[in-house]
C-alpha cells in the first residue's frame, strides 16, 4: 500500500467578536427620587456591561426630567448619531417606555439603527430589536406603552381642571411668594422687588430700562437667571400680586408634543378674587395695566417691515446673536445708520462688549455676493461669500471731519450763521 501524506494548512483561530455595548437611561421628572432613580440604573448599566465577557462598554446615555413623548432629548440624539458613527454595537435599555413612548419614534429608531446593524435590547419585555420577530413584539407593545401614556396624560389634566375648578392653582413659584400647603405665602424680600418694578413702571420707565436697573443693582430673578424684558412684563400682568388668581391660562395640547399653549377660549377659565394677601394693593395693580394698554395702543401702529441688505446676516462672535440695524445719534444732524449687537442693544455691554459697526463700511468692505458676516472682535469682520470661501477685513472709524459730506457742511455752516444772527438780536 501506498503511503500518502498531505500537508495541512494552520488552523486559523478566529477570536469572537467584542462587541461594544451602551446603555440608555430617562426619567421624566426632576424630582429627588427620580434622579437617585437615574443614578441607580446608570450605575445599574456600567457594572453590567464591564462585567460581562465579550462587552466592551460604551458609555451610559442618560436624559433627566424629559418626557419619552418628546424630540428635546439630548442624550438620545448624541446615542443615535453616535450609532451612525459606527461607535456602538448594542444599546440596553430598561423598557420600552423608557426607550419612547411614542410608537413610531420607537420603530423608526430601531429600523433607523437596525440599518447600521445596531441591536437594541429591551430588559423588561427581553426582546432584541434585531431579531426576527423584535419589530412585531415593538410594534405591539409600544402601543401599549402609548395607550398607557395618553391615559396617565389624560388623568392628569382631569385632576388639574378639577382643581382649578375648585379655584385651587397648580403650584408653580413667582417671585415674591412661595406656596405653603397648598397657599401662597409673602416672601417679603422678593415682594420688595416687585414694589419696585411697578413703582418703576408707574413713574415711566419701560421694560428694558427696568430690566437694565434691576441688572445694575444686581437683583437676582426667582432662580438666579438674567432679567428679560419678557419677565417684567410678566411681573406688571400677573394677577396674582393683587391677591387674585386667573386658572387655566394654558393648557398642553397632547400628551405627544407636550406642546404648551395659550388658553384662547379652547378651555374654561377660573377668576378667584381675594385668594390670597396682595403685594400690590388692587388700585396701584389696576393704574399699571391701564398704563400698558395706552403704551401699547400708542406703540401699535402699523410699521412696515424693512428688510434692508444686512439683516439677519451680521453674526457677533462674542455671544452669537444677530446684529440689528439703528439709527447712530438719531435726532442730531450726526444721525447715521449703524448696524449693532441684539445682546449689547438689550442688556448692555456687561453681557457683551462687541462694537457697532456703521452701514456705510459695511457698503464700503463687503461685496454683493455674501452669505453672512462674522464679527469675532472689534474692528475686524470675516465675510463668508455664496460659495462658502471666506474673506477677512479689517475697518477703522473715520474721523469726524472725513466723514461729512458737503451737504452737512453747508449745513453746519448755515446753522452757525443763525446762531450769529441770534446773537446780535
Amino acid at each position: 500500500m501506498q503511503k500518502t501524506v498531505r500537508k495541512l494548512d494552520t488552523l486559523k483561530l478566529v477570536m469572537p467578536k467584542i462587541k461594544r455595548v451602551a446603555a440608555y437611561a430617562r426619567v421624566s421628572s426632576g424630582k429627588e427620587s427620580m434622579i437617585h432613580s437615574l443614578s441607580a440604573q446608570v450605575s445599574y448599566y456600567c457594572k453590567l456591561i464591564q462585567n460581562t465577557p465579550g462587552w466592551e462598554y460604551a458609555g451610559v446615555y442618560a436624559d433627566e426630567a424629559v418626557s419619552g413623548t418628546k424630540d428635546s432629548r439630548r442624550e438620545f440624539k448624541r446615542m443615535v448619531e453616535d450609532f451612525k458613527d459606527i461607535k456602538i454595537d448594542m444599546i440596553i435599555t430598561k423598557s420600552i417606555s423608557r426607550f419612547a413612548r411614542n410608537t413610531l419614534t420607537t420603530l423608526e429608531t430601531v429600523r433607523e439603527l437596525k440599518e447600521y446593524g445596531v441591536d437594541v435590547y429591551f430588559e423588561k419585555e427581553n426582546i432584541h430589536s434585531i431579531s426576527g420577530d423584535g419589530e412585531l413584539m415593538l410594534t405591539i407593545l409600544s402601543s401599549f406603552a402609548q395607550e398607557e401614556s395618553l391615559s396617565v396624560s389624560e388623568n392628569c389634566k382631569w385632576r388639574i381642571r378639577d382643581k382649578f375648578k375648585q379655584g385651587i392653582p397648580t403650584s408653580h413659584p413667582i417671585l415674591g411668594y412661595k406656596y405653603v400647603d397648598g397657599k401662597l405665602e409673602i416672601i417679603p424680600e422678593e415682594a420688595k422687588i416687585v414694589q419696585m418694578i411697578f413703582r418703576l413702571y408707574l413713574d415711566g420707565m419701560g421694560r428694558n430700562a427696568i430690566m437694565k436697573k434691576l441688572i445694575k443693582m444686581k437683583i437676582p430673578t426667582k432662580f438666579g437667571g438674567t432679567w428679560r424684558e419678557s419677565s417684567i412684563m410678566k411681573i406688571l400682568k400677573n394677577e396674582k400680586y393683587a391677591g387674585d388668581l386667573l386658572l387655566q391660562k394654558k393648557y398642553v395640547k397632547d400628551h405627544l408634543t407636550k406642546k404648551t399653549c395659550i388658553n384662547r377660549g379652547e378651555l374654561p377659565q377660573y377668576y378667584v378674587e381675594n385668594n390670597h394677601n396682595s403685594i400690590i394693593d388692587r388700585d396701584t395693580f389696576l393704574k399699571v395695566q391701564n398704563e400698558i394698554k395706552r403704551r401699547t395702543t400708542a406703540l401699535s401702529k402699523p410699521k412696515q417691515k424693512v428688510k434692508y441688505q444686512f439683516t439677519s446676516k451680521i453674526i457677533c462672535g462674542q455671544c452669537g446673536k444677530h446684529y440689528r440695524r439703528k439709527i447712530g445719534n438719531a435726532g442730531t444732524k450726526y444721525a447715521h445708520p449703524i448696524w449693532i449687537c441684539g445682546t449689547y442693544n438689550s442688556l448692555g455691554k456687561k453681557f457683551c462688549s462687541s462694537k457697532q459697526i456703521p452701514e456705510n463700511i459695511l457698503t464700503e468692505l463687503v461685496p454683493a455676493d455674501f452669505k453672512e458676516i462674522i464679527v469675532p472682535e472689534q474692528n475686524k469682520i470675516i465675510i463668508v461669500l455664496n460659495d462658502g470661501s471666506k474673506i477677512e477685513k479689517t475697518w477703522q472709524y473715520k474721523s469726524r471731519s472725513e466723514s461729512w459730506t458737503d451737504e452737512m457742511r453747508r449745513k453746519a455752516r448755515e446753522m452757525e450763521v443763525n446762531r450769529e444772527h441770534s446773537k446780535k438780536r
